[in-house]
């Protein structure tokens, strides 16, 4: 498989010097972020000719069919470059705009997320669902800070003081891709992200559905991976969530 192929390239560059580049003050990039992402991309042309491939460090390229991957080859480079043992990679097919199909994999804990529409969500090849946990106040959820957290007043501070009212707990672990599964098999309650891009969502999002959990954008209408903000819940606290979001700040 791609990813446990692309997982394998990162967990033998894990703890070694990187040589790394900075797409912003606090946004880098890695060497082993491009040479994951070219492996995958190989594996997929290879397979896959006519498929459209969007990726987040080269832009990938447009196919000729109705089907699309869409690929993040290193989410949490930043964590990955300062030896924090939380990083995945994460692939998902689109057809005609909707996702199908999902994998994310860990490969520090060899943990494969995987998600077909309709078919469930797996975990190295056992279901998976999500938590029953029916408050918010009992909740153990997740988040992360958008790139653009110095410049931007929209920086999600508020949200998260307002979780941190409203929750048990709040966790902030540096790849949505894995927050997403970890709601999706209950190890979080619920997770919220704002600005966020195709290919940090798109299996995540899918394997939350597929193992019994809900994703809306902040005000609870449907989710598009375009949307760029995320919510995704066990579906008990999802409208409590949803009412913490919608506050105006004072």
């Amino acid at each position: 498989m791609a990813v446990k192929h692309a997982g394998r390239i990162l967990k033998n560059g894990y703890g070694k010097t990187q040589r790394i580049s900075y797409k912003s003050a606090i946004n880098l990039v890695t060497e082993m972020d491009h040479r994951a992402e070219e492996a995958v991309i190989e594996i997929l042309k290879k397979k896959f000719p006519d498929h459209g491939i969007l990726t987040e460090e080269s832009g990938g390229c447009k196919g000729r069919g109705e089907y699309r991957w869409i690929l993040d080859p290193l989410d949490g480079t930043t964590n990955y470059a300062h030896g924090y043992p939380f990083f995945c990679v994460s692939l998902a097919l689109e057809k005609e705009g909707r996702i199908i199909w999902g994998a994310v994999y860990d490969p520090l804990r060899d943990e494969l997320f995987e998600a077909e529409a309709e078919k469930g969500a797996t975990i190295n090849g056992a279901r998976i669902s999500v938590s029953a946990t029916n408050h918010l106040h009992h909740s153990l959820i997740c988040t992360g800070f958008p790139y653009d957290v110095r410049e931007s007043s929209d920086d999600n501070l508020l949200y998260f003081n307002q979780f941190t009212k409203s929750a048990q707990a709040i966790r902030r672990d540096g790849s949505a891709a894995l927050d997403l599964c970890y709601v999706a098999m209950g190890r979080f309650d619920g997770f919220w992200e704002m600005k966020l891009n195709p290919w940090d969502t798109a299996a995540g999002s899918l394997i939350v559905t597929e193992a019994g959990g809900k994703v809306t954008d902040f005000n609870g209408n449907a989710y598009t991976i375009a949307a760029g903000e995320i919510l995704a819940t066990n579906g008990f606290i999802h409208n409590e969530m949803v009412r913490v979001l919608s506050r105006h700040p004072a």
